[in-house]
């Protein structure tokens, strides 16, 4: 029974694992502390997309949610060797699950649409 896996399978998991690691670079988070009272509602929703809630105060004040939802993945690829001769193949597998991860951005925007305060659940 032969075990050797041909070279082309092998690079081809090398340059798709190295393509996967590469798209995996995250993004600075943002200072919300150096945002108070200088980042407006209008600049939040262009960077953040509309909020998943909303609510407007009597004071005139905005109060606004965005639910940011972290991703788990997985990641494997297998070999095969059938018993009728040597056949390889790669196999490549993700997942994809929202649940516990999840947290809340909630902003406060003054009557003048700036930012006010900032919480993070």
């Amino acid at each position: 029974m032969a075990t050797n896996v041909p070279r082309w399978i092998l690079l081809a998991v090398l340059v798709f694992s190295g393509l996967v690691l590469s798209a995996c670079k995250s993004t600075p988070k943002p200072d919300w502390n150096s945002r108070i009272g200088n980042y407006t509602y209008d600049q939040a929703v262009t960077e953040l997309g509309p909020p998943d809630k909303s609510a407007n105060l009597t004071d005139g004040k905005i109060v606004a949610e965005w639910v940011e939802r972290r991703r788990s993945g997985g990641f494997s690829v297998g070999f095969g060797v059938g018993s009728y001769g040597s056949h390889g193949g790669v196999g490549v597998g993700q997942s994809v699950g929202v649940g516990p991860g999840e947290k809340v951005l909630r902003l406060v925007f003054g009557p003048d649409n700036h930012l006010v305060s900032w919480s993070k659940d």
